[in-house]
């Protein structure tokens, strides 16, 4: 696993209690330079499953130590832990540490909410699983895990399943500007495609209950053996998985299916967090005026982005995507 930055107490964080000299409280955090490094495949009640070494041979039940306090710890993260790291029954040991993110997937219940749901951290792509049908698409949910992707940093893939029922045509004609890989799969065929783009990487699963989500995670991982359940007559699914959960890939790679959600709130995400992995677009924002929301029209009507579309080469179709996405993040199209 590779060396990353962690997150240790400095003097300037030990607090003294009066009458008790300069005894540190309990929260200042030892360096534990012994710690074995592990990445968290599975969170449950106060107990967090690692894989040593991002082994998926070596699982060690950890808890977390007192001196982390309210650190959060969710799957996906990269942490030292120490202790009793034989993997026994009945054994604990403890996280003591955890390393700088890399990427952060995050949604909030809604767009008031000001608090802020890890779902996954340290994962490299996002694929957003949307079946053409039974229940159909909701381009506003493929939009808004597209900002939270993008805010996050993590590349997003567009996973169309379920294409023995419908034609996904219009809907790759949809996203097409946004030069993101899309795949198609269907019931009756093996997610070949799929799996070549997850082989060596760590990457998140997201999508409404029934569009096939744990479906295709048994066809990845047949050990796997998450629950399935059937498409109700209104066309909602019945949640089938209810907590995160890394599962390792045969050969290389993990898969983090999470668990099917209705909403995907984006309280947390600025309208320069959309832009900013459009390399091009993301320079011409620098001219816009302040607080500019990068929507044009009559909303932000000196938007210099329309400029850089007409006149210095950016795609218009691309901004129109990208503004697409900014409604949907500002709570203007439906969800």
């Amino acid at each position: 696993m590779s060396k990353r930055g962690w997150r240790n107490l400095d003097e300037s964080d030990v607090r003294v209690r009066p009458g008790r000299g300069s005894r540190p409280r309990s929260k200042q955090r030892p360096k534990h330079s012994d710690a074995a490094e592990a990445m968290v495949i599975a969170v449950d009640r106060g107990r967090w499953t690692v894989a040593l070494d991002g082994d998926p041979g070596r699982v060690v039940t950890a808890m977390r130590a007192r001196e982390l306090g309210r650190t959060p710890v969710v799957v996906g993260d990269l942490v030292g832990v120490v202790g009793d790291v034989s993997g026994k029954p009945d054994t604990l040991a403890r996280i003591v540490r955890v390393a700088d993110r890399a990427s952060v997937l995050r949604r909030t219940a809604d767009d008031t909410d000001p608090y802020e749901r890890v779902v996954v951290a340290n994962a490299e792509q996002l694929i957003i699983v949307t079946a053409l049908a039974d229940p159909p698409p909701r381009p506003g949910f493929i939009d808004r895990c597209l900002v939270a992707a993008y805010a996050g940093g993590l590349a997003p893939v567009l996973c169309l399943t379920k294409a023995d029922l419908a034609d996904p045509g219009e809907w790759i004609a949809t996203y097409s500007s946004l030069d993101m890989p899309i795949t198609i799969t269907s019931l009756d065929a093996e997610p070949d495609e799929l799996r070549d783009m997850l082989s060596g990487r760590v990457s998140a699963l997201v999508g409404h209950s029934g569009v096939g989500k744990s479906t295709l995670v048994n066809k990845l991982v047949p050990a796997a053996e998450r629950a399935t359940g059937e498409v109700s007559g209104v066309g909602k699914g019945r949640h089938t998985s209810t907590s995160a959960v890394a599962l390792a890939l045969p050969g290389d790679g993990w898969v983090v299916d999470t668990p099917g959600i209705r909403s995907f709130g984006l309280a947390h995400v600025t309208a320069d967090d959309v832009i900013a992995p459009f390399e091009g677009f993301a320079e011409a924002a620098e001219e816009c005026p302040p607080n500019c929301g990068h929507l044009g029209g009559t909303d932000d009507p000196d938007c210099y982005l329309d400029t850089y579309a007409e006149q210095e080469g950016g795609s218009s179709d691309q901004l129109a995507s990208l503004r697409r996405l900014l409604r949907s993040r500002a709570g203007l199209d439906e969800a």
